[in-house]
């Protein structure tokens, strides 16, 4: 096993303090990823019971708070960046934007053999932990649809609220259908 001294003399870093931690609860997380799909879902439901709460607030008006609280447990959890357009649940409650070149369909090619990443070599591989918790997951095979690229004017808006006026609006319409 290498030394701190022996990975710098080779070029290789050991993670910060603060990396170790990021890194840490994010595996910790993909190794529970069938409970934060639970999770998730339940979560989910709860927050569309409360589209009358938002849409009386106004999206709008609620969007800074729910942002707030959004990126902060989003970003202790699994390191988000806000992207707008949440994937966890489709990618093994890995996040892609964490990769350091942004893939959001699977990993580059250039996985080194221990699974860590090319660019960032301490870092592991977000896409083999995405495999790794997709694998746990009652829906995994959510890990093969293709993801859209990220529209960057959603950059630090909250996907809770989009999800849930995007779910109320399907409601709506399937009411009015009926």
């Amino acid at each position: 096993m290498k030394t701190d001294a022996s990975n710098r003399a080779s070029g290789m870093s050991s993670p910060s303090p603060d990396n170790r931690h990021k890194y840490a609860v994010r595996l910790w997380v993909v190794r529970h990823s069938r409970f934060f799909e639970w999770f998730y879902e339940h979560f989910a439901n709860a927050f569309l019971l409360l589209h009358p709460l938002w849409a009386l607030i106004g999206y709008q008006r609620a969007e800074r708070p729910v942002a707030f609280v959004e990126r902060h447990v989003k970003g202790f959890l699994f390191d988000c960046r806000m992207c707008g357009q949440c994937v966890l649940s489709s990618t093994g409650m890995s996040c892609p934007m964490n990769c350091p070149k942004q893939l959001r369909n699977g990993p580059c090619g250039g996985v080194r053999a221990n699974g860590n990443c090319e660019v960032e070599p301490e870092m592991p591989c977000v896409w083999v932990q995405a495999w790794k918790g997709a694998g746990n997951m009652l829906h995994g095979g959510a890990i093969l649809k293709v993801q859209a690229p990220v529209n960057q004017s959603l950059r630090g808006t909250s996907s809770w609220l989009r999800v849930t006026a995007e779910a109320a609006a399907a409601r709506k319409a399937v009411k009015e259908k009926a």
